[in-house]
């Protein structure tokens, strides 16, 4: 397989001259002093670095030893636990943590572009600090500050790790049936019964403890998601004065046997009346919660670019050494036996479509942790208001679509390699492995375009949608008659124009039949997805192009964007009429047929 470099120089074009966020961090409270340019460029510097020497070589040979278990214990593959101290004393565990408890406190767009290094260089080891970083900002948002003090200094250095035990075997996304339950103790502490499947992380040798966030119901819940109580649980217990104590009662009861991401423990975590403490209010565990999950899915979403990414870099150099037959108009390496396969179109088509899958993609999950960092830090109260319902909205889209297009350019990654993509030493089958778990994890896809569809867009009356539309409208107004860009701004514009109408079509048939939502929802979060890519490439060739017109160093970077750019324009977004034609189609051809009817051929 192809060594894994970061791509830096694209992370530095999104990160500085699409979104320009030194200007933002600059005005940020609890940004200005820590995250100027030079110490952000080192950082990202140093985290290609780690990723590319330490990680990335493990990633194969992890996949084939995968992680084994006997007896509770849970062994990661050899060189996990170097690597993994390797990163920790880093300090990349806690690249966005507190700095009050020992976090570097860089903002989400940095942390986000650590995440998708660690995640192309492996993503089963990139697991591992996904959780514990997730399992940090609920604790930091809604635990007390005793819990915090005791729990997220050696969570941030790495020393300790997190988990999020959600999942129960009878209870998948419907939360509000789960069996696990806490009782309240004379100490003011929680005696947590019941056993939780599918736990990332939930046992390891990486750490010496690990700290479970576990959702639970209390005695006296109410029925429903409405009852759920979120608690700590610790591997092991902290003493007064910091140092571990006894084993807690929780173990281990065994780890799945998956289809990929074979070197990240997915585990039965088994609760046998474990101490735990609880975390924000009674039966409000899902709103604590979901301050773990939407970073999760924000993280899920950097899988798919990750995925992208390894296909685009392993197809295009196999692609460049691979000879095969001649190009159609004539040879192009006449003293060689054939020519390299990067010369036929249809392998171009695989390579551009994972490059502009790749390289949007990027800008789309920027652009979304900038309203992270908007959120937080911001004190202009309408300016973040903006950006929350920026940040609704964009969050199952990048989830959701950024995993089936991941998937895709792993696919993309197995057919340019042909039969060699199909057997492990090059690592385009493992890539798709991995790729699967993307789509299911935090929400499957169509829990996903339900959330945006149903309850982001038609719930607030379309506002949501407007939060975005508003911007690309503006986009196609501020370059109308820019003849540089033209070809991207005007079907932009008609795109915009058209999603407005297609939510409304649907708003209206949903008032008749509910069923309509749901039919609706996958090609209108699919239909989003491409919508929010053209936006971003059209910015994006904007600004090649005005780089270009101005004199550069760099004409042939700045060129293959707006190659790039008209090749996802001509070539991608037309799948939007397939996506329209379905949703317009309506709920009949789905909901019709008798469910008995389903299995008449058996």
């Amino acid at each position: 397989m192809a060594d894994y470099k970061a791509p830096l120089r694209d992370m530095r074009f999104v990160l500085n001259e699409v979104f320009d966020v030194a200007s933002l961090w600059a005005q940020l409270p609890g940004l200005a002093e820590v995250a100027d340019a030079e110490t952000v460029e080192a950082i990202l510097e140093e985290a290609g670095k780690v990723t590319s020497r330490s990680i990335a070589p493990l990633n194969r040979a992890s996949d084939e030893e995968g992680c084994h278990w006997k007896d509770t214990v849970v062994t990661t593959p050899t060189g996990f636990p170097q690597a993994y101290q390797t990163y920790a004393e880093g300090g990349w565990v806690g690249v966005g943590g507190d700095p009050q408890y020992g976090g570097m406190g860089m903002p989400k767009a940095v942390s986000a572009q650590v995440e998708e290094m660690v995640n192309s260089s492996s993503l089963a080891f990139g697991l591992y600090p996904m959780l514990t970083a997730g399992a940090c900002l609920s604790l930091n948002a809604h635990a007390s500050e005793e819990l915090k003090a005791t729990y997220l200094p050696n969570m941030y250095a790495g020393t300790w790790a997190g988990s999020m035990c959600l999942t129960e075997a009878h209870a998948g996304t419907d939360l509000g049936i789960i069996r696990t339950r806490a009782e309240p103790q004379a100490d003011g502490s929680y005696k947590v019964s019941g056993t939780k499947i599918f736990i990332t992380g939930g046992e390891h040798d990486l750490t010496e403890n690990i700290i479970h966030l576990v959702l639970a119901k209390l005695p006296d819940a109410p029925a429903g998601p409405k009852g759920i109580s979120l608690f700590l649980v610790p591997k092991f217990m902290v003493n007064a004065d910091g140092s571990l104590g006894e084993r807690n009662s929780v173990s281990c009861g065994s780890i799945e046997h998956k289809m990929g991401i074979q070197a990240s423990a997915t585990c039965v975590m088994n609760f046998d009346a474990a101490t735990g403490f609880l975390i924000g209010p009674a039966n409000k565990g899902l709103n604590c919660m979901f301050t773990f999950m939407n970073t999760a899915r924000l993280g899920t979403a950097l899988q798919g670019l990750a995925h992208a990414e390894v296909a685009f870099q392993g197809g295009l150099k196999y692609a460049r050494d691979r000879l095969q037959m001649r190009s159609l108009t004539g040879p192009k390496a006449p003293d060689k036996a054939a020519d390299p396969i990067i010369v036929h179109p249809d392998v171009r088509r695989m390579l551009l479509t994972m490059k502009a899958f790749a390289e949007g993609n990027r800008a789309m999950v920027y652009f979304t942790a900038k309203q992270v960092d908007i959120v937080k830090y911001g004190t202009d109260e309408e300016a973040k208001k903006k950006a929350d319902a920026l940040l609704a909205f964009m969050t199952p889209i990048a989830k959701a679509f950024m995993t089936e297009v991941g998937f895709e350019a792993a696919n993309h990654g197995v057919q340019i390699y042909g039969g060699h993509g199909f057997i492990a030493e090059w690592g385009m089958e493992q890539n798709v492995r991995d790729s699967r778990i993307s789509m299911l994890y935090e929400g499957t896809t169509g829990i996903q375009a339900l959330d945006l569809l149903g309850r982001k867009v038609l719930m607030t009356q379309g506002e949501a949608l407007k939060s975005f539309t508003k911007i690309v409208h503006k986009f196609c107004q501020a370059n109308e008659g820019n003849e540089a860009v033209n070809e991207f701004v005007t079907p932009l514009a008609q795109l915009n124009k058209e999603w407005g109408e297609l939510t409304m079509k649907i708003g209206m048939a949903a008032m008749k039949d509910r069923e309509e939502v749901g039919a609706a929802s996958v090609d209108y979060l699919m239909y989003s997805g491409y919508a929010c890519l053209a936006y971003f490439w059209a910015e994006m060739a904007r600004l090649a192009a005005e780089k270009l017109a101005a004199g550069t160093s760099e004409e042939a970077f700045y060129t293959a964007k707006l190659q790039t750019a008209r090749f996802y324009f001509q070539r991608i977004l037309p799948r939007t009429r397939t996506h329209v034609a379905a949703i317009l189609s309506g709920a009949s051809n789905l909901m019709d047929m008798n469910e008995e009817h389903f299995g008449l051929s058996y």
